[in-house]
C-alpha cells in the first residue's frame, strides 16, 4: 500500500461535510419545512464564518495563503487540465481554489438574502427573494461543477478526492507534484 500523508484535519473535513449537510437540507425544505430551512441556513451561515477562521488562522493546507491562486496561475492550470498535463497538487489545485471561493461566496449570499428576508426592512421585498433563489439554483450549478472537478481529478491523478475529505490522508507526494 502506498505510503500517505495527513492533508485535511478535522476541522476541515467537519466543515465541508457539515456545509454539505447543511445546503442539501436547505434544497430539500425550502418550500415545505420553514423552520428546519432557516434553521439549516444559519448553520451554514455559521459555518462559513468557521471555514473564513480557518482559511486564516488554520493548519497549513486550510490557509488560504497556501492555495488561493492569481487568476493568471489558475487560467494557466486549466489550460494544463485541458491537455491533460496539469500536475497533483496535494492541497487544493488552482481550480479547486476557484472553487472554494466561488461556494463560499455563494452560500454565504443565499444565507444573506435568507436572512434578509426574516427582517422587517426587506421581509417581502421581491428582488431579496428572487436573488435567493437565483443564487440557490446558481448554488446547485457550482455545486455540480464542484463534483465533476472532484471525480475528474482523481481520476486524473488516480486518487480518491472524496475519501480524502473523510479520512484526512491522500497518497504522499512523489516527483512533480505541487506541495
Amino acid at each position: 500500500m502506498a505510503s500517505t500523508v495527513k492533508v485535511w484535519d478535522s476541522p476541515v473535513r467537519l466543515f465541508h461535510w457539515s456545509l454539505a449537510g447543511s445546503v442539501a437540507l436547505c434544497w430539500l425544505t425550502a418550500d415545505e419545512l420553514q423552520s428546519l430551512h432557516e434553521v439549516a441556513g444559519y448553520a451554514a451561515a455559521g459555518l462559513i464564518g468557521l471555514r473564513l477562521a480557518l482559511g486564516m488562522a488554520g493548519t497549513r493546507y486550510a490557509r488560504f495563503s497556501q492555495f488561493i491562486r492569481s487568476p493568471k496561475r489558475t487560467l494557466h492550470y486549466a489550460g494544463e487540465v485541458l491537455r491533460h498535463k496539469e500536475p497533483r497538487y496535494l492541497g487544493h489545485n488552482p481550480l479547486g481554489a476557484a472553487m472554494v471561493v466561488l461556494l463560499l461566496s455563494m452560500v454565504g449570499g443565499v444565507a444573506l438574502t435568507g436572512w434578509m428576508q426574516t427582517t422587517d426592512a426587506y421581509w417581502g421585498v421581491e428582488w431579496v427573494e428572487e436573488t435567493h433563489e437565483v443564487l440557490a439554483q446558481l448554488l446547485l450549478g457550482a455545486i455540480a461543477l464542484h463534483v465533476a472537478g472532484v471525480i475528474h481529478a482523481s481520476l486524473r491523478h488516480s486518487e480518491n478526492l472524496s475519501l480524502a475529505m473523510i479520512t484526512g490522508r491522500k497518497r504522499a507526494p512523489a516527483s512533480g507534484d505541487v506541495l
